[in-house]
């Protein structure tokens, strides 16, 4: 995607509950992390939580890669980078970054494949025509993630 296309970037900190008795995170936890910058990417792309359960059109996940690449740690700080990353009919990619500022390290790495459904009967749907702005600066390209200079993968 272009750099109009939507991003985000949020902040956290390893809390308690999301560690093993060894203070090293939970893979689960990392996709509770995806999922709350899913959600404020979401909303940079028009789908407000207020909105989408008013007209219970919702994104629905149907497809997340992971890769472990470090593990974090009790009480460290986590940046987690989210960005539209690609656009078909009715499926859309949105890929995601989770990096340790203090050491610079590659924690994650995640790619979700999306869907909007109309609920209560589940009902795909296409894609908002307004996102057509972000397909047409794209057209035919195969973007990976945003590259950040300096990162390295460990």
């Amino acid at each position: 995607m272009s750099e109009t296309a939507p991003r985000i970037r949020t902040e956290l900190q390893v809390m308690f509950f999301d560690t093993d008795c060894g203070g090293v995170v939970h893979n689960i936890a990392y996709l509770r992390f995806i999922e709350s910058a899913r959600t404020l990417l979401a909303e940079r792309l028009g789908l407000a939580l207020a909105e989408m359960a008013e007209t219970q059109r919702y994104p629905v996940v149907v497809r997340t890669e992971i890769d472990y690449r470090r593990a974090a740690k009790l009480a460290d700080q986590l940046v987690v980078d989210g960005w539209l990353d690609r656009l078909d009919r009715a499926r859309f990619w949105c890929g995601f970054k989770i990096i340790r500022p203090r050491d610079d390290a590659l924690i994650v790495e995640c790619r979700q494949m999306l869907a909007l459904v109309q609920m209560p009967g589940g009902k795909l749907l296409r894609l908002p025509d307004d996102w057509d702005k972000y397909r047409k600066e794209n057209a035919g390209a195969d973007v990976a993630a945003p590259v950040t200079a300096g990162r390295r993968r460990n």
